[in-house]
């Protein structure tokens, strides 16, 4: 076992974001995923215990890389989301009426069927059973 190994490593991904509590509602309508911070600088998204996404408000608290959206911040990132209902998850894309790149389809190489789509910030997501 390697010397600084650990049992378990989690991921809480924050991206930055305009407006905070739009981008809020639409990842909780997207993915009926729950508000557990608040405010309009900062939230965390939970599903049941588990931290999904961190919402950030773009030049809040001096972090250099969410500084301005002028850097093309979004470039070279995917925003992967893995869900029990696509069907459900896609109709309430489509009920945010999300700027859907591709209807649910079946991805060769993840062998799993997916939709992908842009958030209001132009991150672009993948959403797959």
């Amino acid at each position: 076992m390697h010397p600084h190994s650990y049992n378990m490593v989690k991921t809480e991904t924050i991206i930055a974001v305009a407006n905070v509590p739009e981008s809020s509602r639409f990842y909780q309508n997207l993915l009926g995923c729950k508000g557990a911070h608040g405010g309009e600088t900062f939230e965390i998204l939970t599903s049941g215990d588990t931290v999904i996404l961190c919402l950030h408000k773009w030049g809040e608290h001096e972090h250099p890389t969410m500084a301005s959206p002028n850097g093309g911040a979004a470039n070279g990132l995917i925003l992967f989301f893995r869900v029990d209902d696509l069907p459900a998850a896609f109709k309430n894309a489509l009920e945010l009426d999300a700027s859907v790149e591709k209807g649910i389809h079946y991805n060769e190489n993840s062998l799993k069927n997916q939709f992908t789509l842009w958030d209001p910030d132009h991150y672009y997501i993948i959403v797959s059973e």
